[in-house]
């Protein structure tokens, strides 16, 4: 009797069981619990290895601090067009910046932002609003209405659309590759850069979809990439700069984007586009980079030092120099060989007695040439 009566007593209990677990509600309610522990531990360990943590407490006074992602490992600036743009146009405004990579995005959402004197700014467009309001710097004063409404016509072209492009092939089509370039480390960087990676591509067709772009086929988004590619290429022609002989702020947008397609996605077909038919493209963007980074010209030694360089006795590195502080430059000059000029000052990094503008070379029409020179080798494929 009393077997009888455990028997019932274990039948009753795991029925009960099972239409538990046959409910809908549960299975719900299990799987929110469990995706969101998930990812809450995703989150947490993103965070702590991919934040730049600063011990001392940010002060943005009379300084702007520029919030970006972390650098990735193949010696680009910024695997985000965005950034790129941004930080470079405040090297063209000859504005001093502090880099922050501290992974954190902006009240909105957005990377990059900034902050001065404990004011912040999000979105590209209008950062460069608020710091011509704030510091009075202008990249296109000298730019008629027309051409100004021209350069804005371009800008929405190049991050409305164009954009979608770059990071599909970045992204999606050419995710394993882009993995590759993240910056980690720790026993679980592989796992996290992974996880980043496909997060990231998910989010990116997610977007793309609701963008409509993304409801096309690969072969229809990478023709209307060709098509905006063309279109730059057209307009920049022979010129020096997209609207002529002086920089404009279109020049730090085109080339935050094409500098994706010229560094970051080797042997694609942006890259094939823009190192082949599209060479003018190809020139702008070495270009602009001769111009405005001459660090990245330094050879990988040369970016590490330990202790002051004249004291250091080239002692074994022990850490990559920082070159998050940049300030005063010739940029605004837009003479040829400009870093003999007699107003040239250098900015020196903390830690070494080098100026990052030693390698500064001239923009004129006789170094185009030897820029061609020196990208027609990659057009073999």
């Amino acid at each position: 009797m009393n077997v009888f009566v455990h028997f019932r007593s274990c039948s009753r209990d795991y029925g009960g069981i099972m239409s538990v677990l046959g409910s809908d509600s549960w299975w719900k309610k299990t799987l929110y619990i469990t995706g969101g522990a998930l990812l809450a531990a995703a989150a947490y360990l993103l965070h702590e290895l991919l934040a730049i943590r600063k011990e001392q407490e940010l002060d943005s006074k009379d300084a702007i601090i520029l919030h970006q992602f972390s650098r990735p490992k193949n010696g680009v600036p910024s695997l985000s067009p965005f950034c790129l743009k941004i930080e470079t146009y405040l090297r063209m405004v000859d504005l001093p910046y502090q880099n922050y990579f501290d992974g954190k995005l902006s009240p909105q959402g957005k990377m990059p932002w900034i902050e001065y004197n404990h004011e912040q700014a999000s979105g590209s467009e209008f950062i460069v609003d608020f710091l011509e309001e704030k510091l009075g710097v202008n990249l296109n004063k000298n730019l008629t209405p027309q051409e100004r409404a021209v350069s804005r016509a371009v800008t929405k072209m190049v991050e409305e659309h164009l954009y979608w492009t770059i990071a599909y092939c970045q992204w999606v089509d050419n995710l394993e590759e882009t993995q590759k370039l993240l910056a980690m480390s720790g026993p679980l960087s592989d796992t996290l850069k992974w996880l980043l990676s496909h997060l990231n591509g998910s989010m990116v067709r997610r977007e793309m979809y609701g963008h409509g772009i993304g409801r096309f086929s690969k072969e229809e988004v990478y023709a209307l990439m060709e098509k905006d590619m063309r279109t730059l290429a057209t307009l920049l022609g022979d010129k020096k700069y997209f609207m002529g002989s002086k920089m404009s702020t279109l020049d730090a947008t085109v080339f935050g984007h094409l500098a994706q397609a010229m560094w970051t996605l080797p042997g694609t077909r942006p890259e094939q586009l823009i190192k082949g038919e599209l060479i003018n493209l190809a020139m702008f963007c070495e270009r602009m980079r001769r111009r405005f980074w001459p660090e990245w010209f330094m050879e990988v030694e040369d970016l590490y030092y330990d202790g002051d360089s004249e004291s250091s006795g080239g002692g074994s590195p022990t850490g990559q120099l920082d070159f998050g502080l940049f300030s005063r430059t010739d940029t605004l000059d837009d003479s040829d060989g400009s870093s003999q000029s007699a107003g040239h000052t250098h900015t020196h990094s903390p830690d070494s007695d080098h100026s990052l503008f030693d390698s500064d070379v001239g923009t004129g029409s006789d170094n185009d040439i030897q820029l061609k020179e020196e990208l027609m080798p990659d057009l073999e494929v």
